[in-house]
Order: C-alpha cells, then structure tokens, then sequence
C-alpha cells in the first residue's frame, strides 16, 4: 500500500479493556495506529469503524473533551454487546500523543446547531429542497428528519458540538459537503450558530 500523503493527523487506539470474545483476538493495552480517519487498517473491525468514525473525525478536525483528563481524547465502546473498550487518541507531528489535560472550568453545553439543504441534483422522497433548515441542540436527533441523512450528518454534528473546526471551509464553524446517501440527489450543510453569552 502506497503511503498516505495526507493534511490530517495520525491517531492512536489503545484497548483498555475487554469484556467478551471478540475474534478480531484484542487484548488490553493492544495498540492500533490509524494513518488518519480515513485509512483504517487492514481486517479492521467495520463494526467499530462504525461506532469510532464520529469521534476520529471530531478529534482529527481540533474536538476536545473538556470532561477528559486529556480533552483531546475519547473512550469508544465496541457496538457487538460492548466487548471491548478503545481510547482515541491524537497523534502530532513527532508521533507522541497529543495532551490537553482536563477543564477544571467544564460544564456540559450542547451546541446549537442548524442542518439546511444546499444543493440538490435529483428528487428527494421527503421532499427536501434548497434553503430547507432544521435545528437541533447537541447531539439531538430531529424528529422526523430522513434517517439516513442524520446519520451521514451525525460525524458533523458530533465533531462542531465538541468544538471542531473544518480549516478549509469558508467558515471553518460548517460544513456544506454532508452528501445523502441515496445518489448524493441532496446536499446539505451543518453550521454551529455561536450564541452571545449573556
């Protein structure tokens, strides 16, 4: 396999614990190096790529976890019964981890954040045209809102609620790349709406 020439940060996953039989054979304090978000391993477990893809994605784009004693750190559980524990981590340059310690100032803030449809090309079966906006507070899903579109949204959601920031978008606070699924007919874009504190 070529190597990755690529702007994103490599990532580290560390097993900190196991709580069944997973055939994939991991064991605590077992080590996976991601490239980046993108380039997943050989025989990597999809099933965890599924679960791990929001947080890798948030922590590659600046996310931090105030409530972590690294903040720019996150736990992900396996999705097959929680059998196994991974702790994300961030890579710099020299290959050392990353650390931001703890917030001792954190409290819990759900972002405001707005979903609207940017361009489409072909029909949508819910009817969704351009200038369409929903919000939502956090990681709250929006009643009635496509399922499928939620869910290609969700890692944009996750990563702008934890402080992201998309470096090579016009504004860095949204996205406007979030492509459904079913033959990209709708694009939409996902903004966080900074609120004046009062």
């Amino acid at each position: 396999m070529p190597e990755v020439n690529s702007p994103f940060p490599k990532l580290k996953l560390t097993v900190t614990g196991v709580f069944g039989n997973c055939y994939h054979g991991y064991e605590a304090g077992d080590e996976i190096i991601l490239e980046d978000f993108t380039h997943p391993p050989k025989h990597f477990c999809l099933g965890l790529a599924h679960a791990l893809f929001p947080v890798i994605y948030a922590l590659s784009f600046g996310a931090r976890f105030g409530f972590r004693d690294n903040q720019r750190s996150l736990l992900v559980t396996c999705p097959d019964g929680g059998k196994l524990e991974f702790k994300a981590e961030i890579l710099d340059k020299e290959g050392k981890v990353e650390v931001f310690p703890k917030d001792p100032n954190h409290k819990f803030s759900p972002k405001k954040m707005v979903i609207e449809v940017a361009k489409t090309k072909g029909k949508c079966t819910f009817g969704y045209k351009v200038g369409d906006k929903w919000e939502t507070q956090g990681l709250k899903c929006i009643p009635g809102f496509c399922g499928a579109a939620f869910h290609t949204a969700f890692p944009a959601l996750f990563a702008l609620n934890f402080g992201a920031k998309f470096f090579f978008m016009q504004d860095p606070d949204s996205i406007d790349t979030v492509t459904c699924p079913d033959g990209g007919n709708i694009v939409f874009k996902v903004t966080r709406v900074e609120e004046n504190k009062k």
